[in-house]
């Protein structure tokens, strides 16, 4: 069975994490870990390297639970074009982009529009953004907590954060 791939489909759509007893010619067959991480996405995990690298499985985990990038190879990564699809799937899954796009500002506005509090791994620089800290607060105004010093000084940000959330500034 182990190597039946027709059968692993049907177990894996039942239990992601079976695909850890399925041969390693199967975890590197994308029908099968694509089953897999829609019903798991920490299965990722068990895939072979080169679907651990590839957008459209990585995208389908990260749909499940953002955490699945944790997965993902370095160099997807630090691909911009994927990870700006990846963070409008879970803003969260901004903790786990490379550390240079934690710094780009196009990848932490498209984080902090799907999950405002994902301000909070985002660069310092970036956090001190207006513009960015607006979009997240906008979103949740918990993620004020999140902001840069010199930006908690701006009227228009506190006021979004307020509307958004009474008590954002109980920090």
């Amino acid at each position: 069975l182990k190597g039946n791939k027709e059968a692993v489909i049907e177990v894996v759509k039942q239990n992601g994490h079976a695909l850890k007893y399925a041969f390693s010619t199967l975890q590197a067959d994308k029908d099968v870990v694509m089953e897999a991480v829609k019903q798991n996405s920490a299965s990722l995990q068990l895939a072979s390297r080169d679907l651990r690298a590839d957008k459209d499985v990585v995208i389908e985990a990260v749909k499940q639970d953002g955490a699945a990038l944790h997965f993902a190879c370095e160099k997807l990564r630090a691909d911009k074009t994927a990870m700006l699809e990846v963070v409008k799937e879970s803003g969260a899954a901004l903790q786990w982009v490379s550390i240079k796009l934690q710094g780009d500002k196009d990848v932490v506005l498209e984080a902090v529009k799907q999950d405002g509090c994902a301000l909070k791994y985002a660069s310092e620089e970036v956090r001190a953004d207006k513009n960015v800290v607006v979009e997240a607060v906008r979103q949740s105004g918990a993620a004020l907590q999140h902001a840069g010093e010199n930006v908690l000084a701006d009227k228009e940000v506190v006021r979004e954060a307020v509307q958004q959330y009474g008590v954002a500034l109980q920090r």
